[in-house]
């Protein structure tokens, strides 16, 4: 089974461990995993800001980058649903690559949709000791059904406890460029999520993409709260979490 893995651009640029521990787990389940080095967004910033032409182009890139690939896995609902969701539409009126776009969104999953119903992963590698709320982002929720899986899986780490917050699927704020369109509205989203995270008195928060983790983790440190850890499920789940390194 051959897997491409797009990283994200956002990964890429602010937080690589994201990338290694998804390619870590993805080989894991014994998956040939490929990534192309030329990969960079998927054209959601362009297309959320109208930017038709600009989404275009890097749609059309990333179908070629990823054409002779069986999945493209992605740690993030965010760009997996842009990929699944919306190139079809984005690409409609391009015919020598719509088939392919089209191709393309029917084999692209989030992260732990994969491990849990494709790859079948079951043997969790991977230790955190303490209690994890979860997030769940919008897009991984509503656009590419993720729900259950992550905590499945987060379920099998040796002494990790889930303790579920109020207002888990409610949306932090970040939304792209919702959040520099309605800056006020923004703020006041990530401190309501900000308040049912720390209700929970967990050690950490858990989430699957990295806008809703640097958004909610800004806030927390500007409310003053500098204890509760702020890590992606992909860190957890490869047991990269920063402790093994302290």
């Amino acid at each position: 089974m051959r897997v491409g893995l797009f990283v994200t651009c956002l990964a890429d640029l602010m937080r690589p461990s994201i990338g290694l521990a998804a390619l870590k787990l993805l080989e894991q389940t014994g998956c040939e995993v490929v990534v192309p080095s030329t990969q960079t967004c998927c054209g959601q910033p362009g297309y959320n800001a109208g930017e038709r032409g600009a989404a275009q182009a890097l749609a059309r890139k990333l179908v070629a980058e990823f054409s002779d690939c069986d999945y493209v896995v992605v740690p993030s609902g965010s760009c997996s649903g842009m990929i699944k969701t919306h190139y079809a539409e984005l690409l409609a009126d391009i015919p020598d690559i719509k088939a392919k776009a089209e191709w393309l969104a029917a084999r692209t999953w989030e992260l732990t949709d994969f491990l849990v119903n494709v790859a079948g992963l079951d043997d969790i590698d991977a230790r955190f000791d303490g209690t994890v709320t979860y997030h769940d982002s919008c897009a991984g929720l509503r656009e590419m059904g993720v729900k259950s899986q992550p905590r499945e899986l987060l379920s099998k780490v040796a002494g990790l406890t889930i303790r579920e917050m109020e207002g888990a699927e409610q949306c932090c704020g970040f939304g792209g460029t919702f959040a520099v369109k309605y800056g006020d509205i923004s703020a006041r989203l990530a401190d309501l999520k900000c308040e049912d995270v720390e209700k929970t008195s967990a050690d950490a928060l858990v989430l699957g993409d990295l806008g809703c983790m640097l958004n909610i983790e800004g806030k927390l440190r500007r409310r003053g709260n500098s204890h509760t850890k702020v890590l992606h499920v992909a860190e957890v789940l490869a047991g990269m979490t920063g402790d093994e390194i302290e």
